[in-house]
């Protein structure tokens, strides 16, 4: 934290979130790497990625645009879309 209290959010950090998170969407244990394909891999569809980008923000007290949604394909895209809102 820093001296207002804040949490410094690193890459890590996110991506250790982002699995915890992930956890009800992988029934069958898969391992959750910067690579993962939520559609191919965890077969998370739109419904479950909209409950999964509502869960994030509501972690890490962020707004992620709705636009956005098509590009977060990954836990690397989520991570990058999280470090940005987090450091603004």
């Amino acid at each position: 934290m820093d001296q207002e209290g804040a949490v410094i959010w690193t890459p890590e950090g996110v991506l250790d979130e982002i699995r915890s998170l992930l956890e009800p969407y992988n029934p069958n244990g898969v391992e959750i790497s910067l690579e993962t394909d939520f559609s191919s891999e965890l077969n998370i569809d739109s419904v479950a990625a909209m409950n999964l980008v509502m869960e994030i923000e509501d972690k890490f007290a962020i707004d992620i645009p709705i636009n956005q949604l098509p590009d977060m394909n990954t836990p690397k895209d989520l991570v990058d879309i999280v470090l940005v809102r987090v450091n603004k």
